[in-house]
This record gives C-alpha cells, structure tokens and sequence, in this order.
C-alpha cells in the first residue's frame, strides 16, 4: 500500500482572525479523522512572515495534533535549523516525543530565503555552521547528560521517550547537507528524487563509518486534491494550487531542487505540469505511486471542500488499496 500524508501549511490568503482559527481547527479535526481511518502521517512545515500566512510555527501545530490522535506520526518537513535556539529546540522536540510516545518525525534543514534569516537576525552566511551546532546540541542534549555548550555547562531535561533520540533526518538538496547528516550517523532526506544525492550520502557514510539511510522522494510525488469531477474542481478551486505554486516559485532560486518546484503562470499551465492534480478517486487507485500525498487544504482551499477530498481519500481510496 502507497505510503498515505495529509499535508498542512495552514495558507489562506486576506484571512481575518476567525476565519484562520476555523481553518486551524478544521485541520485538527481532519488530523483526527485521518487517525482514525489509518493515514500514515501528518506533515507540516515553517516560512516566516509571509503575506498569505503560512504556518510560522510547527511545533506548536505538531504538539496540537499529537493531543488529538493516537496513532498517526506528525512529520515537521521541514524546520529551518538556523533559525532556533538548540536547547530550546531539544526541549521541545523532547516534551512532544514524550507527549506523543515516538510519534514526532523531524526533517532539520536550512531554508532557502535570505529574509526569513534577517527577520530574525540571524546571518546568512552563518548558516552552515548553525545547522551543524544544531544538530550535535541535539544529539548530545537528549542524552540528558551535563555537556559543554558555547563553553558552559548546560543540561537539557526531559530526556525525550525515543532512544537513543527522536527520530531527525537531515534534510536539504546539497552535498553539504549529505555529509552533515553522514558526518552525525543520521538519516538523509533529500528534498527531491536526486538519486547522486544519495550515492553521495552512502559513500560519505562509509568514509565516516556511520549508520544511517536516505528517505529520498519518488520520480512523482503529486500533491493530490480528490474530486468525483476533475474539471469542474480545477474551474472552481484551481487558483488555490496556483497561489501556493506561485508563492514557492517566487521563494526558489533556480539552484534551488525541490519535488515541489512548478513554472506555471495559469491554472491551465499548473494542470498541465502535473505537480498539483486534482483525480477521481479511481484514477488514485491506478496512479501506483509510492506516496499518496493529499493537501486538503491547499492555498486557502475552502474547509467543506478540503473535507470532501478527505473523505474521498478514506472512504474510496484507502480501502481499495492493498497494505
């Protein structure tokens, strides 16, 4: 059975208060539902102070969505490392490992705009660096052990229900970031199908003598919208997936290689590329992909129907497919 993720960034363009708390819990809600009905994963992610208010604050949304399921994982994919404080971040992805019983997954990277970095006054430039520090303060702070830290003594409790540490995976589209996560032992998650990536990583992982393994995308990893009728959908809610298209495109260098990447400037163009679809559920059954990844809420997508395509999703999708 095709690994299944509801996917949330909690976009929605000219929001006023009321209407984002009633998207907010709508995805709460959708990521109880999804629990119930056997979704492998919730994932989430972090961009600052954009206009269309992209969810600034994964954590917070991933402890929200732990306290109302049971079982379903909730994947952070990803967190801008640089950009937070490392005992804080080990305190945190420590009290929802605990709260959540393992059931958190973090995919550390280092962004790709520059603004998110001034906004928070943390140098560009720096970001390698950080990102390293990052990573062993959090391999080092959930051991619950006294350890040197910018040269004093720090201790980082809880210690986190996972051993020997919550799940992290390294994630990025560098060779820089294949051999911080070789270098640390931890596994890599490349942000696109970049098969030389992984070669890197594994030949890098036996120069240090580490564990560890890529979780790379598929060739196709289509963001899924489900309706009875693609055509109509496509009329009605189609500049949603252009929006957010659109917001990613003008966030991306050219160097930047990401399984969401798309050139298009019209909803016909969006369609055309394939990277955002909207299918029957019966053309989700045949498409035999690894990955059935669904944003039911995608760019402002109106909540009612979000939960259609959720309910397609689980009723007549799920239950035609053989785990």
């Amino acid at each position: 059975m095709a690994f299944t993720v509801a996917r949330f960034n909690l976009v929605e363009p000219d929001a006023t208060p009321g209407t984002l708390a009633a998207r907010y819990r709508a995805a709460l809600e959708m990521a109880a539902y999804a629990d119930d009905r056997g979704i492998d994963t919730v994932q989430t992610e972090e961009h600052h102070g954009a206009t269309n208010n992209w969810l600034p604050s994964p954590f917070v949304f991933a402890g929200a969505v732990l306290g109302a399921t049971r079982r379903i994982t909730v994947t952070v994919s990803a967190v801008i490392g640089p950009l937070h404080d490392p005992l804080r971040m080990a305190e945190d992805i420590a009290v929802l490992d605990l709260v959540g019983r393992g059931r958190l997954v973090t995919v550390a990277g280092i962004g790709y705009r520059p603004e998110e970095y001034e906004r928070a006054g943390v140098e560009w430039g720096r970001r390698g660096a950080l990102q390293d520090e990052l990573l062993e303060t959090l391999i080092t702070a959930w051991t619950g052990e006294e350890f040197v830290y910018r040269g004093r003594s720090v201790r980082v409790t809880p210690r986190p229900y996972t051993q020997p540490h919550p799940m992290l995976l390294v994630g990025g589209s560098s060779r820089a970031a294949a051999r911080r996560a070789a270098r640390l032992g931890l596994p890599f998650f490349p942000s696109a199908h970049l098969p030389g990536l992984e070669a890197y990583y594994n030949e890098r992982r036996a120069e240090y003598g580490t564990e560890g393994f890529c979780m790379m995308p598929a060739p196709e990893t289509p963001l899924l919208h489900i309706a009875e009728d693609p055509d109509r959908a496509w009329a009605l809610y189609g500049h949603h997936f252009l929006h957010e298209a659109r917001t990613y495109a003008s966030w991306q260098s050219k160097d930047i290689r990401s399984a969401v990447r798309s050139t298009a400037d019209t909803v016909e163009e969006l369609r055309a590329e394939g990277v955002y679809r909207i299918v029957t559920p019966d053309e989700c059954v045949a498409l035999g992909v690894e990955s059935l990844v669904l944003h039911p809420l995608c760019g402002g997508m109106p909540v009612d129907e979000g939960w259609r395509s959720l309910h397609r999703l689980c009723e007549d999708v799920l239950p035609r497919l053989t785990r």
